[in-house]
């Protein structure tokens, strides 16, 4: 009996009567309470900041993997389904379904370019999504400039219905309902940077030359292409690193090393006004490396505000679960799932042999700059593009996104993480051992 009253004492205080929030992502103008069995969840146990009681406006969002409450959303019609037994807003990554608060009606089609081996299955999606479904589809406008696509007649047709964009020229951020790729991990890297706030559900075909994130395969797409339209399918919720770049003016002396005070925090008079600044959203890496120069590099990086080390050597990578397996593990990082928060420090070559990989808590603010003894600048790229060179006083923040790409799963998020290191990476394959004879065995 006490345990009863003290069951129903807690959920009275994770479910204020009071504390109403009106969501009209997924439910128009209908208002939700905290009552109500699938949006309950308890506040000390969120990813993600809940609203006041008594707001329904507005609410302060932290440094997050997930969305903000009470619902999470990725575009304009696509969220997460709850489970209902559950009250908590973390939720067991395989429970993690998509679902539709209203039919997807558009559709973003990112093709690797330069490709011919891609025309064929190109055609025959747009054909289906036009004609069969009725849907609105995007395509990036050097696409349709491919001359084999200029030249084919019969595919004329279907070219008239398309709805091109431009990447850094149009926005298309609040007309897409979610993504189709056609080609490898570079095409996945390449559509989530188009889209530096929410991302819509992404669908990836397998039609490159790796094909660790893109797990479908082309020769049943109507199919597969008609569950995730149905909201049949698992998700996996990518995260992804905030980078924000501020680069001194050329030719500006710098009045304390580094442009920090002893504790790390920004020097008096050193605000961002006639600083550069330049933001990203990073799925896979953001790289610090020497560049051409033949020195070691020098950067210092900080935590929070505090230096925690200063990495001598050809480079560090911060990067995400889902970069773990790129060139983090290459450089002898650990292979993390992407369900798990967090952000990796891998050194590059370090000249001290001590300086292994680490990883830190998703949300932690890092900072990277040049040691003030460095004898050459850094250069630094994010997902392996906008490629540019770091001087002394300029610095790189990196943090966790708010703002996850939502990766569609084949099976659920476990068990095609495993398949994908199976097949791409060959992972623990080996000769097997050879067992010894019956007789030996009966002898020993």
């Amino acid at each position: 009996m006490e345990m009863e009253q003290e069951k129903m004492h807690v959920n009275k205080e994770l479910c204020p009567e009071s504390a109403a929030y009106c969501c009209s992502a997924c439910h128009g103008d209908e208002t939700w309470s905290y009552s109500h069995p699938i949006r309950g969840r308890a506040k000390s146990r969120s990813l993600s900041a809940s609203p006041a009681p008594g707001s329904t406006k507005e609410f302060r969002r932290t440094r997050s993997l997930h969305g903000p409450c009470p619902v999470t959303t990725f575009g304009p019609k696509a969220c997460v389904l709850q489970n209902p037994q559950t009250i908590m807003h973390i939720q067991d990554p395989a429970s993690q379904r998509l679902t539709w608060n209203k039919a997807p009606k558009s559709v973003l089609v990112v093709k690797k370019v330069r490709d011919a081996g891609l025309l064929q299955p190109f055609k025959e999606l747009c054909t289906y999504l036009m004609e069969e479904n009725n849907m609105v589809v995007y395509v990036e406008k050097k696409v349709l400039e491919d001359p084999a696509i200029v030249s084919d007649e019969n595919f004329g047709a279907v070219k008239k219905k398309f709805c091109t964009f431009r990447e850094d020229y149009d926005d298309i951020s609040n007309q897409i309902d979610f993504i189709i790729c056609l080609g490898g991990d570079g095409t996945l890297l390449y559509a989530s940077s188009l889209f530096p706030g929410s991302v819509p559900p992404v669908m990836a075909f397998h039609l490159g030359s790796l094909g660790f994130l893109t797990p479908f395969n082309f020769e049943n797409f109507q199919s597969q292409v008609t569950q995730v339209i149905e909201g049949n399918a698992a998700v996996v919720l990518r995260s992804r690193l905030k980078v924000r770049v501020v680069k001194e003016p050329r030719g500006r002396k710098v009045p304390v090393p580094n442009g920090l005070s002893e504790n790390g925090a920004p020097a008096p008079g050193q605000a961002d006004g006639g600083k550069q600044v330049m933001q990203y959203q990073v799925l896979n890496e953001v790289v610090i490396d020497r560049g051409p120069s033949s020195y070691l590099s020098n950067v210092d990086v900080y935590l929070d505000g505090h230096l925690i080390t200063t990495v001598q050597g050809d480079g560090v990578i911060v990067s995400t679960p889902t970069g773990s397996t790129a060139y983090a593990a290459a450089a002898g990082a650990s292979m993390i799932h992407p369900n798990v928060p967090a952000i990796m420090i891998t050194p590059i070559c370090p000249h001290s042999l001590s300086f292994r990989p680490i990883v830190v808590p998703a949300g932690v603010e890092l900072k990277i700059m040049l040691s003030p003894e460095a004898r050459n600048t850094a250069w630094v790229s994010f997902d392996g593009r906008k490629r540019q060179e770091i001087r002394h006083g300029d610095s790189i923040s990196i943090t966790t996104s708010r703002y996850p790409l939502p990766s569609i799963c084949v099976r659920d998020p476990v068990s095609d993480w495993f398949e994908s290191l199976a097949q791409c990476l060959h992972w623990n394959v080996r000769k097997k051992q050879a067992h010894f004879p019956e007789e030996e065995e009966g002898e020993g």
